[in-house]
C-alpha cells in the first residue's frame, strides 16, 4: 500500500529540525510513500524542497491553515511544535492519525489543551532519551519513543575546502557551526576564552559559522579580537568542518545537537556540553570531551589539552567516524517509515 504523508513543518527559519525534515523526505523518495510537505509560505525549507519528489503546499502556519492543508493524506508527521496543533485539528476532524517529532528538550507548556494534543498523537518521537524523558515528565499517558537525528551527509568540496584553509594560513582551526542563538547556544562563552587566549596562544582561531538574532550582540562583544571571525550563513557547511581542526558546542540546552553526528562523519573532535542528548552520541574521552554547561573555564582547558595533542585529536575523530554510522538518515528514515505503517491501518 503506498501510504500518503504529510510533513509539516511551518518554522519561518531553517534550522536543525528543518533539516532533518528534508533529509527524512529525501530519504523516503526511495520508499512506497507519497509526500506532502506543508510548510510556511516563503520558508527557506520550501525552496530546499523543491527538487525532492513531494507536493509542497503553503500556509500562513496557523492551526487552522495546517488543518486545511493536511486533507486527504494517510498520515500526518508534525515536525515542530507549532504543526502539532494544525495535526490534531485534523484529527478531530477527519480522525487521520498523527505523530509529532519533539526535538528540543524545552518542558511542554503545561495546560489542557497541550495534553490532549500530545496523548491523541498515535506516536511522540523523540530525538534523544533525555527528550523522551522531558515528554514523560509531562505526561506519563503519552505514547514516547525515541529515533535519533540523522547526519547530513555533507559533501565537501575540495577547492573550497583549500580557500577556507588558505584564508587563514597557520591557523589552528576551531569552529562552531549553529544558529547565533546565545541564550541556548553559549557563544559568548567562545568569545571569553577567545579574549583569554588571544596572547598566550595567537595560532588558535575561532570560527563561528552561521547566522541568527544574536549575531549583532556577538560581533559587538568580539569587536576588539582578531583570533574570531564570523562567516555568517553558509550554505557549504560539509567544507568548513573539513576544514577546521577542532568542533565545539558549548551549548547551555540541545535536544540532540545533529550537526555534531556530522562534525564525526568529517573525523572531527568534538569539545561539547553535557546537555540534553549530547552525551547519548558524545562518548566522553571516546569520540569527545565533554564539559559542563556555562563553564568557559573548562571549554578553554578542553581546547588547549586538544590543541596540545594531534594523537588525541585523531583518536576521537576516528571513533567518531565510527560511532556516526549508527545514525545515518538512511536508518532515520528506515525507523519512520515502520513507524508510519505500524500506525496506519491497512483499511485506510
Amino acid at each position: 500500500m503506498t501510504l500518503r504523508i504529510a510533513h509539516v513543518n511551518v518554522s519561518k527559519d531553517y534550522r536543525g529540525g528543518e533539516r532533518q525534515t528534508e533529509l527524512l523526505a529525501r530519504e523516503l523518495e526511495k520508499a512506497d510513500v507519497q509526500q506532502i510537505l506543508v510548510a510556511r509560505r516563503g520558508a527557506p525549507l520550501v525552496e530546499r524542497c523543491q527538487k525532492i519528489d513531494l507536493e509542497i503546499r503553503t500556509v500562513s502556519g496557523n492551526p487552522l491553515t495546517v488543518a486545511m492543508a493536511t486533507k486527504g493524506v494517510d498520515l500526518i508527521h508534525a515536525h515542530d511544535g507549532r504543526s502539532v496543533y494544525g495535526a490534531y485539528l485534523r484529527s478531530l476532524i477527519s480522525g487521520i492519525p498523527y505523530v509529532a517529532t519533539r526535538r528540543i528538550n524545552n518542558p511542554i507548556r503545561n495546560h489542557h489543551l497541550a495534553h490532549r494534543v500530545y496523548q491523541r498523537a498515535a506516536s511522540v518521537v523523540a530525538v534523544a532519551s533525555k527528550v523522551a524523558e522531558t515528554v514523560k515528565n509531562f505526561d506519563s499517558e503519552v505514547n514516547v519513543q525515541v529515533i535519533y537525528s540523522g547526519s547530513s551527509g555533507l559533501s565537501v568540496n575540495r577547492k573550497k575546502l583549500g580557500l577556507i584553509k588558505n584564508s587563514f594560513p597557520g591557523k589552528f582551526l576551531v569552529g562552531n557551526i549553529g544558529a547565533l542563538e546565545n541564550q541556548q547556544k553559549g557563544q559568548e562563552y567562545i568569545i571569553e576564552v577567545a579574549l583569554d587566549l588571544q596572547h598566550s596562544h595567537p595560532d588558535i582561531q575561532f570560527l563561528l559559522i552561521g547566522g541568527g538574532k544574536d549575531e549583532k550582540m556577538l560581533k559587538k562583544a568580539a569587536v576588539t579580537l582578531k583570533n574570531i571571525y564570523f562567516t555568517g550563513f553558509v550554505e557549504n557547511v560539509g567544507d568548513y568542518l573539513a576544514a577546521i581542526d577542532l568542533f565545539i558546542l558549548p551549548s547551555n540546552k540541545e535536544g540532540i545537537g545533529g550537526i555534531l553526528i556530522d562534525a564525526m562523519e568529517q573525523k572531527v573532535p568534538i569539545i561539547a556540553s553535557r546537555v540534553g542528548g549530547i552525551p547519548e552520541i558524545v562518548n566522553d574521552e571516546k569520540n569527545g570531551i565533554l564539559i559542563d554547561p556555562r563553564s568557559p573555564d573548562q571549554l578553554k582547558a578542553a581546547i588547549l589539552r586538544l590543541h596540545a595533542s594531534e594523537q588525541q585529536r585523531r583518536t576521537l575523530g576516528d571513533q567518531g567516524y565510527e560511532l556516526a554510522k549508527n545514525f545515518t538518515a538512511n536508518i532515520m528514515a528506515q525507523k519512520y517509515l515502520s513507524l508510519y505503517r505500524n500506525t496506519v491501518k491497512p483499511s485506510s
